[in-house]
């Protein structure tokens, strides 16, 4: 009888040129996350000016193997790998510049993604929205954990959370200072009053409320809103359930998507498809496999003018 063949986790690490990639995984490795006798294939996809050096690989059983081209990311020059060192886990440390797509699709399958890690340089991560934004947001597609480092209090730390998690929902946000030190307390300043009977969201701040409803629900729960959103009626939900939301821009243009929330009211039936409405609901929450979510709880629903703007954005 066939044994099973061994599952091989991979641990992808994404950013820029500089963005602290190398220096992630040399802390990693000071803290003894590797001596537990396991070896690592650590491909590097792209060499920047720090280095590990070969004692300190060698003493954490890491095998170094470079990948100097985007071309040479197939599922031959995996599978050849996987033959020839037969790891017991990978480490990719991905060029900035490289689809991500593409080195997931090459994977031999017993190759699974274990985690996705993006290192980000807060002092350039402005620039690179402005100027490189789908470049520069597809590195944390696929991260579990963003660590934007290098940063300062002067910097607007909670509009980078928020594009991150606006794309990436499941990610956890880690803030280093230039000090080292990691500052877990960077709050939104919301631009509403949380402590309004009805805590009105203007159309502008849709995307702050979205996001921070998602990453604070205990705060609202019970509590009482009133926005304008869009109406949308998913294909086979009960006929006391519809979902307002905003089009809102995650990346560009071509990334717009509808985001809204499950709202329950009895007279969702009548509604159509993309109707403008007032809504007022009751904050709730649902289990879901990802965790709790939330829900709205209609009290009532006015017919409106549409949104001045049409797109919502997260910066």
């Amino acid at each position: 009888m066939f044994g099973k063949k061994k599952e091989v986790p991979v641990y992808l690490i994404t950013g820029f040129l500089e963005s602290g990639k190398t220096q992630f995984i040399t802390e990693t490795m000071k803290d003894g996350q590797f001596k537990d006798g396991l070896e690592t294939l650590y491909i590097i996809c792209e060499e920047g000016v720090e280095e590990i050096p070969d004692a300190e690989l060698e003493a954490n059983a890491f095998k170094k193997v470079t990948i100097e081209a985007e071309e040479d990311l197939t599922f031959d020059t995996f599978m050849q790998l996987a033959l020839e060192h037969d790891p017991d886990r990978v480490m990719i440390e991905y060029n900035g510049t490289w689809e991500p797509d593409k080195v997931l699709e090459a994977f031999p399958p017993s190759w699974m993604l274990a985690e996705g890690i993006c290192t980000i340089d807060a002092t350039t991560y402005q620039d690179y929205l402005a100027n490189m934004k789908q470049m520069m947001t597809r590195q944390f597609t696929y991260a579990d954990l963003v660590i934007f480092n290098r940063c300062d209090l002067s910097q607007d730390l909670p509009m980078f959370k928020r594009t991150v998690r606006a794309l990436n929902r499941r990610s956890q946000v880690v803030f280093e200072m230039k000090d080292g030190t990691i500052n877990n307390n960077i709050k939104e300043e919301l631009p509403y009053d949380m402590n309004a009977e009805v805590i009105e969201v203007e159309d502008d701040d849709y995307g702050i409320w979205y996001i921070d409803v998602f990453d604070n629900l205990p705060n609202y729960s019970g509590k009482t809103v009133r926005f304008k959103g869009i109406v949308y009626k998913p294909k086979k939900s009960r006929d006391d359930m519809f979902v307002p939301g905003r089009f809102a821009m995650t990346c560009c243009a071509a990334d717009i998507q509808f985001v809204g929330f499950p709202c329950k009211w009895e007279g969702a039936k009548k509604l159509k498809d993309k109707t403008p409405v007032y809504v007022t609901a009751k904050v709730g929450s649902t289990e879901t496999d990802q965790g709790s979510a939330p829900v709205l709880f209609a009290e009532a629903v006015e017919i409106t003018d549409p949104p001045e703007e049409e797109v919502v954005y997260f910066q």
